[in-house]
């Protein structure tokens, strides 16, 4: 789309460079000649001084907006400022002024063309969002432990600072992105007695109880329990008023038991069962092996006689044992 004036595209593109000094010039004499303007865009893009063709190809728009070589410059500057979308438009804009310049048609190609790989690139960078990084926590009697389920953490990945009531760590995850742990405890541990090991599914810090209480959750503020703990060296058994009622009440039961008078297969059970309680180890492997071996049908309480051999079956006269 040559001109006819006396900067055609054919002299700018002899020399650009000598063809922008004579432009400057021309425009110092006339800044409002939309004609001049365009023909400076052109040298700006020869040169690839694109944002300054940008702001000449616009200004001449403004000057004269029938003026489709004002678009088409506008066009192929933004285009090469990566600029696709509004390249697109002012292309689209200046091919209804002018439907018989193919310029148009093969420059919007070119910006459609662009954008629909930028957007497949797009999608294909788009990474699924990183699920967040879970924890959960269990007890023992003397510990508390808190498991972070993070894979393949390295060795050196984790930094953790353990006080009585809160637990700080930061953890360093695969993806390279760091994981902030941070627990206000519902009770009290012991810092120096807590640790902590990386697995390859997880991380664990094991939380040294400073009470064997049970925690009702992880975190919170806890209120000092209560529950007396059991210390066998705190006083012997005589000296505490409440053991020594347990041990009476153990005493009364059992002289209750003793004293019971017991009929039928009721009284040949007891008087198993203390045969079995007062025995001599021989006396309770010879009454195990006999009564096992002979399906119930024989209790003997001879070690030397049952040790020798097996002890077979033997049901009573009125019972026929069978098989199945």
């Amino acid at each position: 789309m040559a001109t006819e004036s006396r900067f055609p595209d054919s002299f700018i593109d002899k020399d650009p460079k000598k063809a922008l000094e004579e432009l400057n010039d021309a425009l110092q004499e006339d800044s409002d000649s939309a004609e001049c303007l365009c023909q400076r865009a052109y040298a700006h893009i020869l040169l690839k001084n694109y944002s300054c063709a940008v702001d000449d190809a616009k200004k001449a728009q403004q000057l004269t907006p029938s003026l489709p070589l004002a678009f088409l410059r506008t066009g192929i500057a933004e285009y090469h400022l990566n600029h696709y979308e509004s390249a697109h438009a002012a292309l689209a804009q200046g091919q209804q002024l002018d439907v018989t310049d193919k310029s148009f048609e093969f420059w919007i190609k070119q910006c459609e063309k662009m954008m629909r790989e930028l957007t497949q690139a797009d999608s294909g960078l788009r990474t699924p969002a990183v699920p967040p990084v879970k924890h959960d926590w269990y007890q023992t009697e003397s510990h508390v432990i808190v498991t972070v389920m993070a894979k393949n953490v390295p060795k050196d990945g984790v930094c953790v600072n353990f006080m009585e009531k809160e637990l700080s760590a930061t953890i360093q995850l695969a993806s390279g992105k760091n994981f902030n742990l941070d627990l206000h405890l519902l009770h009290t541990i012991i810092p120096q007695q807590s640790n902590f090991k990386i697995l390859s599914t997880k991380v664990e810090f094991k939380l040294k109880k400073t009470d064997g209480i049970r925690w009702e959750k992880l975190e919170g503020e806890g209120q000092e329990s209560n529950i007396k703990h059991f210390n066998p060296n705190r006083c012997p058994p005589s000296a505490d008023p409440l053991a020594t009622k347990w041990d009476k009440m153990v005493v009364d039961i059992s002289e209750e038991e003793k004293s019971e008078k017991l009929e039928g297969d009721a009284a040949l059970n007891k008087l198993f069962q203390q045969i079995y309680c007062d025995g001599t180890d021989e006396v309770k492997r010879a009454m195990n092996k006999s009564f096992m071996e002979s399906g119930g049908t024989v209790l003997s309480t001879n070690w030397v006689d049952v040790g020798k051999k097996k002890v077979e079956m033997s049901p009573p006269e009125d019972v026929e044992f069978k098989k199945y």
